[in-house]
């Protein structure tokens, strides 16, 4: 017996609605607020400090405007977050290595190299220390804020080395103590290269950190203890 129209269309399977599509995990305020500081580090360094807009680090970082506002209430707050965020980790961390390491102060000053070149010199994060470079002098309070949680706290670094390596009896010279920026210059000295010339003569951050500290501990008169 030949079946009706209506008998087919009784027994044909109910169209299934499709799946839902699942919505990525939302984000937490910690790593809502880091996304905001990486793409105000990827903006500041693609069009400086000045030329940076809120907007911009918004879409980057996939929020409303409105939103970056809940974290950061302008540009300077975005750079102090930054700071907090990229430089002065590494700063607490040096501190506890001068505080706590055992060895020589050669060994200390290669275990710093290697935190420096890892954490800023070789990251995005020596980005901020370009920007300083080329627009501190533009924003007196972001340079004054800068040399206060940074260049203090890291000149400060170099005197305890310098006076520890004084009392193990491995250096005899205090002129680093009195005139730290010779050991934190080739620091900059990267920074700078590399943003101007890098694309086409990098430099070996780690080798010439190294270069020089050899050339300081000689010119200190450095004993193996």
């Amino acid at each position: 017996m030949a079946r009706s129209p209506s008998d087919a269309r009784e027994t044909q399977p109910e169209p299934q609605a499709p799946p839902r599509r699942r919505r990525a995990p939302a984000m937490d305020k910690g790593e809502r607020r880091r996304s905001i500081l990486d793409a105000a580090l990827a903006e500041f360094s693609a069009h400086g400090f000045a030329g940076a807009r809120l907007d911009d680090v918004a879409r980057r970082a996939g929020v409303a405007k409105g939103t970056l506002y809940l974290y950061f209430s302008d540009k300077e707050a975005l750079f102090r977050g930054l700071v907090e965020e990229n430089l002065s980790p590494v700063l607490v961390d040096a501190g506890g290595m001068v505080a706590l390491f055992p060895g020589t102060t050669r060994e200390l000053l290669d275990l710093l190299i290697e935190l420096l070149a890892q954490r800023v010199l070789e990251t995005p994060a020596q980005a901020l220390v370009r920007l300083m470079i080329a627009e501190g002098p533009r924003f007196p309070e972001l340079a004054a804020y800068y040399h206060r949680e940074v260049v203090v706290r890291g000149l400060a670094l170099i005197r305890a080395i310098v006076s520890r390596g004084i009392a193990r009896g491995e250096i005899d010279s205090d002129i680093p103590a009195r005139f730290p920026q010779l050991v934190i210059a080739p620091a900059i000295v990267a920074v700078v290269w590399n943003s101007m010339f890098g694309a086409f003569d990098p430099l070996d951050v780690r080798q010439f950190l190294a270069a020089h500290r050899d050339m300081i501990l000689r010119g200190l008169g450095w004993r193996e203890t």
